[in-house]
């Protein structure tokens, strides 16, 4: 990670107004020195957090000077969306509360694709940003707080009282609610002493999401709360920790289905892995049932490999999917249970039994026929506790249903498609191609009509293979970071992970692109003994460009994939397959390698299967440092979740004639 030694000033600094610089104070008289507002601040920052975010900008570089002048760790980015997706990644891939900092105003605006989808995932951070004096807004303020409202995030806004306070009760919040909370520092506080005679003041002036949905321009403060961390208002609340106790009554619709089930399965959410001992209590309950596992693709290896069908979903492998639907009793623990982590409703059999465990009640499902609010952990360990300790006291005296089943090997290079055969593409008739496409097996052919192992029908690579290739390739100690696109359907199908917190997806939350990069930034630092592999499309990388050089910097060792189709391949695979005009769909395709190269990264672009070698060869020489791998893939392999989101999908409206 990067420590600057000292603050930089942003351009925005440089050409700052007068009428935009603080006024310093002249002090009350005492003769001990007390700490500013920023410097109130910066000292819980060293107290909860081990490294900040940030981009430099008028707001906070009073907090960035005081921090970075005393050594503490300031991780770079190029863009304010940066630092709060790489905060993001960061608890993602460690578990750990990440904190971030940007100035206000455009700084702040900045942030909020990435703010909306922290605040959608349930991903606890602090963001600390400058706003507006606490006099009134100047020319160039905007309502701050209403905007993140809007994201779903409350704001927490200091004065000179007892910031501290304010900024321990923003982690708390942030921890206890699993949710983004913005800390403001008002523009006039920067250089203003805090008030000792109040020093331990007990109250906190939040803005609520909740509360401040369709109010004015201007939200003013909804409550005064104590500084306890409790809920607030209309925020989420977990019902139960590790120490709270779960009645009979609730328990026993559950306990009672899984004693007398003949093939049960437990499908794991991220609730799972964010509960303390969660994971534990996972596989001690599946181990007392002979249960098989399953998990959402956030939640990816989380109880270990025993009796784990992978992924329930869309990026399911079919062939176990097929098994998850013999299941007679399914316990749903911590995952969402939407469209796309349910199959569109095809997951379960129909006259399975579906239980589910969720905090929040507001998440029960229509499949579901029995539903306990509570922390996952505390369910798990409850439900375990009650089924006793072996699989004879629940009726699985051969071993229950894991040691009857056999479960699928995943696919390997050797037995993947070797070879396409070529059809006639026709011009711009993507869905005919798709449907014409035949795949072709056994060994490499030669000859009018096939193309080599590892490419597609139009001579570009076949992202299947691709990703096949990188399962054998790439270290066994990664952290897979993904950003949005068509393509992220090849990476959890074909490479698996060390552990839970190893696979990120990114962007999934608020359906966007372009934050693949900074959280690479925030996987890395997390985890920095492992290799980030940051896995993009052509769209969003480029859309988030600039930092693919902090991830340069950051990276101790660090892969981007760039599943390069030369297009916005999901509106393609969506869009253009139903008629639409594919103009605007279309991207000029870049030199991806080229362009790490130029910011030190190593890379190449490949054209065969071949040429991955030089990946091969540069992870044999240790994996250090930074390699781009730009993947020319083909517009017409449809990802399997693609083809069953648009089963049935009508043609779209013609254009009308133009006079």
């Amino acid at each position: 990670m990067t420590v600057a030694p000292a603050p930089t000033v942003s351009p925005a600094a440089e050409t700052a107004e007068p009428a935009d610089l603080p006024v310093p104070s002249t002090g009350s008289g005492d003769s001990a020195v007390r700490a500013t507002v920023p410097q109130a601040v910066a000292g819980v920052v060293r107290e909860r957090a081990e490294l900040l975010f940030g981009l430099m900008g008028n707001g906070n570089a009073h907090l960035i000077s005081e921090l970075t002048s005393t050594g503490f760790p300031l991780v770079t980015v190029r863009h304010e969306a940066g630092a709060v997706a790489a905060a993001d990644a960061y608890y993602r891939a460690s578990g750990r509360v990440g904190t971030a900092t940007v100035t206000y105003g455009a700084g702040f605006t900045n942030t909020l694709t990435a703010l909306a989808e922290a605040s959608l995932a349930r991903i606890p951070l602090v963001l600390i940003v400058g706003d507006a004096p606490t006099t009134g807004p100047r020319s160039f303020d905007i309502d701050q707080a209403g905007m993140a409202t809007a994201a779903g995030v409350d704001t927490i806004r200091l004065d000179d009282r007892n910031p501290a306070a304010q900024v321990r009760d923003a982690y708390a919040r942030a921890a206890s609610g699993r949710r983004p909370v913005v800390v403001a520092i008002p523009y006039d506080l920067v250089e203003v002493p805090v008030c000792s005679s109040l020093a331990n003041a007990g109250g906190v002036e939040v803005s609520s999401a909740s509360a401040l949905a369709g109010s004015g321009s201007r939200p003013t403060p909804v409550e005064r709360l104590p500084v306890d961390g409790s809920p607030i208002d209309g925020g989420p609340v977990d019902r139960g920790s590790a120490d709270d106790a779960l009645v009979e009554a609730e328990l026993e619709p559950l306990t009672a289905a899984l004693r007398t089930a003949e093939r049960p399965l437990l499908v794991a959410g991220r609730g799972v892995l964010d509960s303390p001992g969660g994971p534990e209590a996972l596989r001690a309950l599946a181990d007392r049932l002979g249960a098989l596992l399953a998990t959402s693709v956030m939640a990816r290896n989380v109880a270990g490999p025993e009796g784990d069908l992978g992924i329930a979903g869309g990026f399911g492998r079919l062939e176990r999917v097929e098994i998850m639907r013999q299941a007679d009793v399914v316990l749903v623990v911590g995952a969402s249970m939407n469209p796309f982590q349910m199959r569109y409703g095809t997951v379960f059999g129909p006259a399975a039994t579906v239980l589910q465990v969720d905090v929040d009640p507001a998440r029960r499902h229509e499949r579901t026929e029995h539903f306990l609010r509570a922390d996952a952990g505390t369910a798990l360990r409850a439900l375990a506790d009650r089924l006793g300790t072996g699989l004879l006291e629940n009726g699985g005296a051969d071993g229950g249903w894991r040691a009857r089943q056999p479960i699928p090997p995943a696919p390997r290079l050797d037995s993947a498609v070797e070879a396409v055969e070529v059809v006639d593409q026709g011009q711009g008739d993507l869905a005919g191609l798709a449907d014409q496409a035949e795949q072709v097996t056994g060994a490499e052919k030669v000859g009018a009509g096939v193309v080599p192992r590892g490419l597609a029908a139009d001579g570009r690579l076949d992202p299947r293979t691709m990703a096949l290739a990188l399962e054998d390739i790439l270290p066994r100690e990664r952290t897979f970071v993904q950003d949005g696109g068509h393509f992220i359907g090849w990476i959890p199908l074909m490479c698996s992970v060390p552990d839970a917190r190893s696979h990120l997806f990114v962007g999934t939350a608020f359906q966007s692109i372009g934050l693949g990069f900074p959280s690479a930034v925030g996987a890395a630092v997390a985890r920095p003994e492992r290799t980030t592999v940051l896995v993009t499309g052509d769209g969003g990388g480029l859309m988030a460009l600039a930092d693919l050089e902090s991830f340069v910097k950051q990276a101790r060792s660090g892969v981007v994939v760039v599943f390069n189709d030369a297009a916005y391949g999901a509106e393609l695979h969506q869009y253009a397959a139903r008629g639409l005009d594919e103009q605007a769909m279309l991207i000029d395709e870049v030199d991806f390698a080229a362009v790490g190269r130029a910011f030190g990264a190593q890379g190449i672009k490949a054209r065969s299967l071949q040429d991955l070698d030089a990946l091969r060869d540069w992870v044999n020489r240790g994996a250090e440092g930074v390699f781009v791998l730009d993947l020319p893939i083909s517009q017409y392999i449809v990802a399997e979740y693609m083809q069953e989101s648009m089963a049935g999908a009508r043609p779209a409206p013609r254009p009308l004639p133009v006079d």
